[in-house]
């Protein structure tokens, strides 16, 4: 028995087995043989302990089969989230906007109507803790201010553009360092158009600061960056804004600040499809001012009971132009058609002049677009689930120095994702 334990310590049990019937054979030999009953009964213990020490070697086979196929999972899963590491890098966002749009103008001989889409989609990827880049694309045509698409051409396939494509560099404090074709920097008052269309995308570099209470922000931005032979000139431009974002009191906020936007563009042929957009041109066709563009807006939010209202007052002037060089708008907007089942209204009225600012980049919209119009602007919208609204936006504008009626209408239906 000595024997068979020492033998279990070093060998399997099927070892001991085999040593116990051995000894028995020896025992019931000799002088001291055990009877055949004592024999048995060890016979069996001996077969229930083989029986049990294969059951013990089949079950560690088969955890040792389970063991290599997970280990195997493991690493079949560990590449697969290593080649899908960069989906996490990602992050994409846009938006869809179906619109009817009635147009009177009195210049023309009937009304015209519409059906319109936009469509914008943006992907942002993270390079590092610092760097992002960002492309995007739009509906529409190559208009610097419009991504919508008009419906019709017998259902004819529609063009998709690059609207944005830009790195963005965050490795200072509250900073962001801008480069390439991409979102407005400069804060606009109630996100309105009196200088610049909300799809104007501008190209070049950028700088924005906010520190919560204090923000400037600050851009150099080409019109035309090729001087080529027998082109237009490489034209650029710049601008610069200082504002400021303080609590007056309980649910009262106040936005103002100043901006300066230096365009250089007197004895330039226009940039767009020959188009001024309202601005004054000489008989040879160039501009006849530079857009020394100099503003001043503020921004009031407040509640009337769990409704947000918000005012807005926006002013610029052009310090080149010797006449019609002075814009503004002014508004206010109660709701807020974010949460399902809010809503929002609003009121603005706006004037113009035709060489306020440059009218290139101002609301494509209000008066047909450019400058050089007056009057007013009504909205109303409702949001119908999350990311969901129906609204309406009606303008009663007058056009030039004639003052001629135009009126435009649009019932649009807008989902974000």
């Amino acid at each position: 028995m000595k024997k068979c334990l020492s033998t279990i310590r070093t060998q399997p049990l099927k070892a001991c087995g085999a040593a116990l019937i051995a000894g028995s054979m020896l025992y019931s030999s000799g002088p001291l043989a055990a009877s055949d009953a004592t024999v048995e009964m060890l016979k069996r213990q001996i077969e229930q302990l083989s029986k049990r020490v294969n059951e013990l070697e089949a079950a560690d086979e088969s955890l040792r089969s389970e063991t290599t196929a997970l280990k195997k999972a493991s690493s079949s899963v560990t590449k697969i989230s290593d080649s899908l590491a960069w989906a996490e890098k990602i992050k994409l966002k846009g938006d869809f906007r179906y619109r009817y749009e009635n147009i009177d103008d009195e210049n023309k001989a009937k009304d015209r109507n519409r059906n319109r889409v936009r469509a914008r989609i943006e992907a942002q990827a993270k390079v590092n803790d610092d760097w992002k880049v960002g492309l995007g694309l739009a509906s529409g045509s190559d208009d610097p201010v419009s991504t919508n698409q008009t419906l019709g051409g017998g259902g004819s396939t529609k063009g998709i553009h690059l609207d944005m494509a830009y790195f963005d560099y965050s490795g200072i404090e509250n900073t962001n360092v801008i480069g390439g074709k991409f979102k407005n920097p400069f804060y606009k008052p109630a996100k309105n158009g009196l200088i610049w269309d909300g799809d104007y995308r501008p190209e070049g570099l950028a700088v924005k600061y906010d520190n919560g209470t204090f923000f400037a922000n600050g851009a150099f931005m080409f019109l035309e960056s090729d001087d080529k032979a027998g082109s237009q000139d490489a034209e650029s431009f710049w601008g610069a804004q200082l504002g400021f974002n303080a609590a007056l009191a309980d649910n009262l906020e106040l936005i103002a600040g100043v901006s300066y936007y230096d365009i250089p563009v007197a004895g330039s042929m226009p940039f767009f499809d020959n188009d001024s957009f309202g601005n004054t041109l000489t008989a040879g066709g160039v501009y006849m001012y530079d857009y020394e563009e100099l503003e001043l807006f503020a921004e009031l939010k407040t509640k009337v009971g769990d409704l947000p209202l918000s005012f807005f007052v926006d002013w610029v002037e052009n310090q080149d132009a010797d006449e019609d060089e002075a814009g503004f708008s002014s508004g206010l907007q109660l709701g807020k058609a974010k949460n399902p089942g809010t809503w929002q209204l609003a009121y603005i009225y706006q004037d113009l002049e035709a060489d306020a600012v440059l009218g290139l980049t101002t609301d494509s919209d209000f008066g047909g677009g450019g400058t050089g119009s007056k009057g007013h602007i009504i909205k109303g919208a409702y949001a119908l689930g999350k990311n969901t609204s129906f609204g309406v936006t009606y303008f009663i504008n007058e056009q030039g120095d004639l003052e001629t009626d135009y009126d435009r209408l649009q019932v649009d239906l807008k989902f974000k994702y």
